[in-house]
């Protein structure tokens, strides 16, 4: 069963493997989630080689239903999201790990 990382986890997990105090890590890492957010939320593409790239997309509108009346129509408007598209290195780490998915 897969776990899930927090960012805490990542930033024991860092200071362990650097010797940096966590404090240290944890402003290093907030900075750069910060500064990703920063240029996606100007429109930017946040890209790091070998890891993905982060890219605002939008999404069109549409009609939707209302779960609890499905004979009213429910507009969703357009909207941005981010989507991440992983970069060479990141998928051939990842792909061994379908077996186990598979699995769950």
């Amino acid at each position: 069963m897969a776990t899930t990382i927090t960012k805490r986890d990542l930033v024991i997990k860092l200071s362990n493997d650097t010797g940096l105090t966590q404090q240290e890590v944890f402003s290093v890492v907030q900075g750069a989630l910060d500064s990703i957010t920063e240029e996606l939320a100007k429109g930017n593409s946040v890209v790091m080689r070998n890891f993905g790239a982060f890219q605002v997309k939008e999404v069109k509108g549409k009609i939707g239903r209302n779960p609890k009346d499905p004979s009213k129509d429910v507009p969703i408007p357009p909207r941005a999201v981010v989507k991440f598209k992983p970069g060479k290195e990141m998928k051939e780490k990842v792909a061994p790990i379908l077996p186990v998915i598979q699995q769950a």
